[in-house]
């Protein structure tokens, strides 16, 4: 069956507006490209990453990127084009998006990068670039004082207002911190325009419940081994940097580390699924907390298909 045809019956509020993007959040191996599939499938819409590890060429497995077939099926853009080894920001993503929103029939925006979404449609903190000095400063802070003394190194308002369970979060608003002086919330209530306003654009979020999903997350990855994701790591190994941000496609610590013999892989397996419950727990968090505006769309309703990204 090709994903087109699976969602023909779908919820969403069909038609849509050809002059409105479409936008499609959601935490992973809920169904969110499978849907996008079928919406660009059956409108003639271009099909928009906004994921910001799918970006990255070298891990396509991983990261669950698009499978040949479907791009094939329908045009995607801002997937794999960017070299592994580069740095590669929010605010990368909205220059090249920016040029996308214009065309007719407007795209198809899909991804479970909250942060994408909201600097889209609310606007971005026009934040100073980083510099190597600090970067190389906070990842030694992190590696010596450890998470605990990052987060009590950061501004309450800003304490407040982050996931202080995400490690990149933390380190993220200790170097913007350390750089400006100025905290990361600071920034934040202070930010650009928005490229897209939320009432020029149809906004849909996928509610997943855990009981639901768990299993498709692991069902997925069992899928990812199936299909060579060790030997992507193989092709990965001679030239990996944990430190990178394509390294944080979630396996890809775990499968080298069988390659180097420091993990069984039944051991990398069960950790990678368990790091995988848990960002799927911080998208769902995300999503609640900062897209309460959006059309809530019962991933289980349209999730019939197997396991999607």
């Amino acid at each position: 069956m090709a994903k087109s045809d699976i969602f023909v019956t779908s919820p969403l509020p069909f038609p849509l507006s050809e002059d409105k993007p479409v936008l499609i959040a959601g935490p992973t191996a809920s169904g969110k490209s499978s849907l996008a599939l079928a919406i660009a499938a059956q409108s003639g819409r271009r099909i928009v990453n906004a994921d910001a590890l799918q970006v990255f060429d070298g891990w396509r497995l991983l990261t669950a990127r698009p499978s040949a077939a479907d791009e094939r099926l329908v045009p995607h853009v801002l997937y794999g084009h960017v070299p592994y080894h580069a740095e590669y920001s929010v605010g990368h993503w909205l220059r090249e998006v920016a040029p996308l929103l214009s065309e007719r029939p407007a795209p198809v925006i899909v991804g479970g990068t909250g942060l994408y979404f909201s600097a889209l449609t609310e606007g971005l903190a026009a934040i100073p670039p980083i510099s190597p000095e600090t970067r190389t400063l906070a990842t030694q802070r992190m590696d010596d004082a450890g998470i605990d003394a990052m987060r009590a190194d950061l501004d309450p308002d800003t304490r407040n207002r982050i996931d202080l369970c995400n490690p990149v979060r933390v380190q993220r608003a200790w170097e913007v911190l350390t750089e400006t002086g100025r905290g990361l919330a600071a920034w934040q209530d202070d930010p650009a325009p928005p490229l897209l306003r939320p009432e020029a654009a149809h906004l849909f979020q996928l509610a997943a419940e855990k009981d639901w999903l768990t299993p498709r997350i692991n069902r997925r990855f069992d899928g990812m081994i199936a299909a060579g994701a060790l030997d992507e790591a193989r092709a990965m190994a001679q030239d990996w940097d944990p430190t990178r941000l394509s390294s944080r496609a979630i396996g890809a610590a775990q499968l080298i580390a069988v390659l180097r013999g420091t993990m069984t892989e039944s051991d990398a397996i069960a950790a990678a699924k368990i790091a995988s419950h848990q960002y799927a727990k911080r998208q769902r968090t995300w999503f609640r907390r900062r897209m309460r505006q959006w059309s809530i769309v019962d991933a289980a309703v349209i999730g019939g298909s197997p396991p999607e990204q």
